[in-house]
């Protein structure tokens, strides 16, 4: 019943994409998959290789830098790009454009993020940086022991994500709401337009989809009447295939009741009472949503992290319950309190000697992380503020601990400031999963930077229609299985990020934005910038910070330097883009090494003399658009 026309429909996109298939495509078939760890290491705990949070869908096609005068879009899509490119020759604003660009993704990245997903916002008006909280939250019914089966162990990862169990109050579309009365242009109902012409005329599948609806996860979809019914020709069909225009009526229904009744149609009324029914009337994993957590959903306005790096920038984050910005200044501040650097680079690519460094700082970040993130209306940060974990003093202490001969192994958090000891538990490592991530600049300097999440690939691979009857629909989070599985260690201490009723999960999304302290006064924003990738999302910013701001490179040289990752445990780097010699020199230090495909989704825009250059990510179909 799906509506659905032929692809060989005229589409501007159709002709761009099948041009970049062959390429995508050999990209995909000469990939490495996942590999098992290389080599033992003495000392180092026994752990899995960290999941990858979506599959790799090979390369792009190279795109030839341009510069934009007065304004520009990164998005991960290019019909989401057009979508804000449209917002701003109307005369919106980053906001609006913002907005649009979300509401499109939802639609030709399903796997990503969402109406039923969440999102943090960076907003900057010139004068004033805020922080848009719309993290998902557990439900008023939720307790520390939902992830636990009845003897009281963790459930299995994958049985904990597919179904009802998984799904938190999603808050993406309230907390735009919210950002748009303060600061939007443009009507909220005009946001929705292009989205909703998509989804009515159809839109170009791409080849990330249609790759990721061959995946395990994508595969999960079957499970779901509903989605099969989007996603798949038939039962036990083909999936959808890149170059197919696909039209989904109650996708558009939806947004057309939200354009004309803004968020509370997405918290009350049928569309609400469809998603909490999908969620407690799951067959398999059934969950606790109830509309009352929906209806009482609200976001949340937070305070910036900022932290001046290099003496010149002041790089600003996300506060918690992101862990992002705290780790990346974390690792980037014990770089530099290193004595002695050295050299990153050699022949274009990151040393050993720099990976090596690289890997134990962010040791000793992940190894904070896990002690003491969490939702800040839950958990007391160390030293009663968490800038204690940025301080020169004690970052200086804890890189006292890098060895650049050997490998200190598994890392323990550390102690900032008055904390002696701390009465939680460190999390237990477990997977982190995907979203995608906006960069505007608008006409008037004004930016934003948004991350948005429905945690896995596909999310619950839970699919609601929002009580239309009609084919499609939106995908329905699992964020709940960002919180620790297990509530308690051994010894009964609690973890902070456990879960709780009412909570925000733990997150590593990290929308940032840098000042240049030495730039003139009217022009201090210097890059807007964020990647989605779960954990890894903490190293692909910091690679863009170094590479942009360290390294004197361009944002897309910056994005197209091969990926690298360490979560306190197996040294990753990315599948077939180091040489061997880096990798034996990794071990001889006793790194144990692990190749992996990493699929960075960064977008990135850098000011320079004239407008703004701009880099998207060719391991997704990342777009940059501009005047």
């Amino acid at each position: 019943m799906r509506a659905r026309e032929d692809h060989r429909t005229p589409h501007l996109i159709v002709s761009a994409w099948r041009k970049a298939w062959p390429g995508w495509l050999a990209a995909c078939c000469l990939s490495a998959c996942t590999q098992a760890p290389i080599g033992p290491v003495a000392g180092a705990a026994t752990e899995e290789l960290p999941r990858a949070p979506e599959a790799a869908t090979g390369l792009a096609a190279e795109v030839a830098p341009q510069r934009w005068s007065t304004w520009a879009v990164a998005s991960a899509n290019p019909d989401a790009s057009d979508a804000g490119a449209e917002m701003l020759r109307r005369g919106g604003n980053a906001l609006d454009a913002a907005i649009a660009v979300q509401l499109v993704l939802a639609l030709v990245e399903p796997q990503s993020s969402g109406l039923g997903g969440g999102a943090f916002l960076m907003h900057w008006d010139g004068g004033t940086l805020q922080a848009w909280d719309g993290r998902e939250t557990a439900p008023a019914a939720a307790t520390e022991s939902l992830f636990l089966d009845t003897q009281g162990r963790p459930m299995p990862f994958d049985a904990a994500v597919t179904g009802g169990r998984s799904v938190g109050t999603p808050g993406a579309l309230r907390m735009l709401e919210v950002a748009h009365r303060q600061h939007g242009r443009l009507p909220w109902a005009q946001l929705f337009q292009p989205a909703i012409t998509l989804a009515e005329q159809g839109f170009v599948v791409g080849p990330r989809l249609a790759g990721l609806l061959t995946s395990a996860d994508g595969q999960a979809l079957r499970q779901d009447r509903q989605a099969a019914g989007y996603f798949f020709h038939a039962p036990g069909g083909a999936p959808l295939a890149a170059g197919e225009r696909v039209r989904n009526p109650a996708f558009a229904a939806v947004l057309r009741q939200v354009a004309d009744e803004g968020s509370r149609a997405m918290h009350r009324g049928p569309i609400a009472a469809d998603i909490v029914r999908r969620v407690r009337e799951h067959p398999i994993n059934p969950g606790v949503l109830a509309l009352e957590d929906l209806e009482t959903y609200a976001p949340k306005q937070r305070e910036p992290m900022c932290t001046v790096w290099r003496q010149r920038y002041r790089v600003c984050g996300f506060p918690p319950p992101s862990s992002g910005h705290i780790a990346v200044m974390q690792m980037l501040g014990l770089l530099e309190a290193m004595p002695a650097p050295m050299p990153a680079l050699q022949d274009g690519l990151p040393s050993a000697a720099f990976l090596h460094r690289y890997s134990e700082a962010a040791r000793l970040a992940f190894a904070d992380r896990a002690q003491y993130v969490a939702d800040p209306d839950f958990v007391s940060p160390p030293a009663g503020r968490w800038s204690s974990l940025l301080d020169a003093g004690y970052l200086a202490e804890r890189a006292r601990l890098i060895d650049d001969a050997r490998s200190m192994g598994v890392a323990t958090a550390g102690q900032p400031e008055a904390v002696k000891t701390s009465g939680y538990a460190p999390q237990p490592a477990q997977p982190e999963h995907g979203t995608s991530h906006v960069s505007i600049v608008d006409a008037d300097g004004h930016a934003v930077s948004m991350t948005t999440t429905i945690e896995a690939a596909f999310g619950s691979r839970v699919m609601s229609d929002g009580g239309t009857g009609l084919p499609g629909g939106f995908l329905l989070n699992n964020e709940l299985t960002d919180f620790s599985f297990v509530p308690r260690d051994a010894q009964g201490r609690l973890v902070a990020n456990r879960v709780q009723p009412g909570k925000r999960p733990r997150s590593s999304m990290s929308p940032t934005m840098v000042f240049d302290l030495q730039a003139p006064a009217n022009q201090p924003l210097t890059m807007v910038m964020g990647s989605p990738g779960g954990s890894a999302i903490i190293h692909y910013n910091a690679k863009t910070l170094l590479g942009t701001l360290a390294w004197g490179l361009s944002p897309q040289a910056t994005l197209d330097l091969p990926n690298f990752a360490n979560d306190n445990g197996i040294t990753r780097v990315e599948s077939g883009r180091f040489p061997a010699a880096t990798r034996q020199a990794l071990q001889a230090r006793g790194q144990r090494v692990a190749e992996q495909d990493l699929t960075s989704g960064s977008q990135v825009l850098m000011r320079v003399p004239g407008g703004w250059v701009g880099g998207a990510d060719r391991r997704r179909e990342g777009t940059v658009r501009g005047q």
